[in-house]
């Protein structure tokens, strides 16, 4: 048996230790994850938290025939991170609502020729609720009615922001030439 295997075996049976192990072992992509929604420490923290908590409930329901763990429990705290903005009422002056009126046709990733490291770089000079959306769309796969309805927002609204973190990452990238 490899380490992950033992691991997720002990997590199985709700042992303590190996809940930290696995905690500690994808903090840190966890963590990066949770940055891309969030810009306070303690938000970032507790969506983790959160998620993980929901990945320890439901380990169980992991089926290695489906897919790598990773890709599961990546999910299951991306997923814990979008309800708990859903959740925040204080998070809507984020969005300005826009008409659906302007044509969003892009296919260009602005992200497709650069490293993890330089990517989360460069996301973190956007704003947060473009930057949220922006890594949803170009590093998640989600499409722009998912993103919508997962931030209970107009399609409109998300289209604007992709447009936006375009304008502003092209701005971006011509500096750092």
């Amino acid at each position: 048996m490899n380490p992950l295997t033992d691991i997720l075996a002990g997590c199985r049976r709700q042992e303590r230790q190996s809940q930290e192990k696995l905690y500690r072992q994808f903090y840190p992509v966890l963590f990066a994850l949770c940055k891309n929604f969030f810009d306070d420490k303690h938000d970032i923290v507790t969506a983790v938290n959160n998620g993980m908590l929901k990945v320890f409930a439901n380990i169980g329901q992991y089926d290695a025939s489906k897919g790598e763990f990773f890709n599961w429990m990546y999910t299951t705290v991306r997923n814990a991170a979008l309800t708990m903005l859903r959740d925040r009422k204080t998070q809507a002056f984020d969005y300005v609502g826009i008409e659906d009126k302007m044509g969003f046709v892009s296919q260009e990733n602005p992200f497709e020729q650069l490293s993890g490291t330089d990517i989360h770089v460069y996301l973190m000079q956007l704003p947060i609720a473009t930057r949220r959306i922006c890594s949803l769309y170009y590093m998640d796969g989600f499409s722009v009615k998912e993103i919508a309805d997962a931030l209970t927002i107009s399609e409109g609204t998300v289209k604007w922001h992709l447009s936006e973190s375009r304008n502003r990452l092209r701005i971006i990238f011509e500096k750092s030439l």
